[in-house]
């Protein structure tokens, strides 16, 4: 299932579902060091993380965030459709010649506010790696709470394994950026 087959815009950003053509500059965004301490993989490398988004799951949408007339990152939402755990989760990674400015926020705001009002999702989640302390400042800034640690969550590029942090967001929590 794909969210949407339509761009999403925000203050800053327009979300345009990704395609092909996006494979070179994702390949730069993840490929970033600042990018991928937290975004590397200890098994694929960045041509097969970026072949992998840009025909992922059915039940996920890969979009390039656009900014100032170029791609400033990526950003994903999954959902889960089981009527009784039904609720989406974003992931996002900005470039760092973009990071600091508000767009990953305005995009994150974008993605959830369609997520929440569009496709009627009750509950958002969000788990970015508990050290990534820029990044959480930036959800919990948009209303998202965290829920809990979880422990060697994820395997990072250097092959040891690090805790993630959960955190969530119910309808009517989003706080504009």
């Amino acid at each position: 299932m794909t969210v949407t087959d339509k761009p999403l815009f925000g203050g800053k950003v327009s979300l345009r579902p990704a395609g092909a053509s996006d494979a070179a500059r994702f390949q730069e965004i993840l490929g970033h060091p600042e990018v991928a301490r937290w975004w590397g993989d200890a098994e694929e490398g960045v041509a097969e993380q970026v072949a992998y988004l840009l025909d992922a799951d059915e039940d996920t949408t890969c979009f390039a965030i656009e900014a100032d007339d170029g791609i400033a990152g990526i950003i994903l939402a999954f959902e889960e459709d089981d009527p009784q755990y039904r609720h989406a989760g974003i992931d996002i990674a900005v470039h760092p010649d973009f990071q600091g400015r508000g767009i990953g926020a305005d995009a994150i705001h974008t993605l959830a506010a369609f997520l929440l009002e569009q496709r009627g999702h009750h509950r958002l989640v969000i788990d970015p790696a508990a050290s990534n302390e820029a990044a959480i400042r930036v959800y919990k800034r948009l209303g998202f709470k965290p829920v809990g640690v979880m422990r060697r969550y994820e395997r990072g590029p250097d092959g040891t394994w690090h805790d993630g942090l959960l955190l969530d967001l119910l309808a009517g929590e989003l706080v504009s950026p």
